[in-house]
């Protein structure tokens, strides 16, 4: 699943080439990618066609489009969802779903048309048009992420809010990272890296932790993503890649996800895999150990 670096990358691509141009004729060729578009795959595409694209924003794992009549285009990667920029006449891809061509902006060959393309291989991932509402900062935010909170990176996150929630939570520590009503953009990937980083153990109580505990994993969290979002995300196979198709290489600079049974970068002792709600957690015993009052 893409966490905050992938989408950030593709919000990148995003911005740099379709904010400016307009939506020419959409077309929905597989009316999964818009099932939560209540109003059904005719409706998406009458409310895309010919709109503007003025902005490329994200929050947390989603991203969107603002168009210029007001509502967003709002995209969920899912595990295998991708938007490509490619040029209109390419051989279409496999796995195809929404087609959106795009006009020629400013400054770019107009002999040249390009379309943007949600192509999603195990449909898990949607498009979907919604009403923007305020989200306190005067900005406008979809209302169906309303209840999504916002990202270490987002300059309006507010720590001291933060680490109060955190401690309230009384739960496993690496449980509140991945609640995305408390902290957005975080997934397993990337809240194993930080937590080797702050050397805390997944299973930390959070209402044992100091302020000075939850500043130095925000620091943390902040250090890793930036380090992601330096090299392009994570990419384990071709599912994940940016607007143009390609994959980002951070993978080969994972300190703990998936390295089971290889020595620490910082003291050699191997790194352990541990069940974490059906799914895996990565942490080295030594520099993490387990704390004596973690949850049975």
């Amino acid at each position: 699943m893409p966490e905050l670096p992938e989408v950030e990358v593709v919000r990148r691509g995003l911005e740099k080439w379709v904010v400016g141009a307009s939506f020419g004729e959409v077309e929905v060729l597989h009316p999964r990618a818009v099932r939560r578009h209540a109003s059904g795959a005719a409706d998406f595409a009458a409310r895309v066609s010919g709109c503007g694209v003025t902005e490329a924003r994200r929050r947390g794992k989603y991203l969107w489009l603002t168009l210029d009549s007001g509502e967003a285009l709002l995209a969920h990667l899912g595990m295998s969802g991708q938007l490509l920029v490619q040029p209109r006449h390419a051989a279409a891809e496999r796995h195809l779903r929404v087609r959106l061509p795009l006009t020629a902006r400013q400054g770019h060959d107009p002999e040249a048309p390009q379309e943007l393309r949600f192509v999603d291989q195990r449909t898990f991932g949607h498009l979907l048009v919604d009403r923007l509402v305020d989200d306190g900062t005067g900005t406008g935010l979809p209302s169906v992420i309303s209840h999504i909170a916002r990202d270490p990176l987002d300059p309006a996150f507010d720590e001291d809010a933060f680490a109060a929630a955190l401690c309230r939570k009384r739960t496993e520590l690496k449980r509140a990272l991945l609640d995305q009503s408390l902290i957005s953009g975080i997934g397993n990937i990337y809240a194993d890296e930080a937590l080797w980083m702050s050397q805390l153990h997944w299973a930390t109580p959070t209402e044992a932790l100091s302020r000075s505990q939850v500043a130095t994993l925000l620091a943390a969290v902040r250090e890793v993503m930036g380090a992601a979002l330096a090299q392009g995300g994570t990419s384990f196979d071709s599912l994940y890649v940016n607007v143009n198709g390609e994959s980002g290489y951070f993978a080969r600079s994972l300190n703990a996800y998936g390295r089971n049974d290889q020595p620490c970068a910082r003291c050699g002792t191997p790194i352990q895999r541990e069940t974490f709600m059906n799914r895996s957690s990565y942490s080295c015993p030594r520099c993490q150990p387990r704390p004596r009052h973690a949850r049975a």
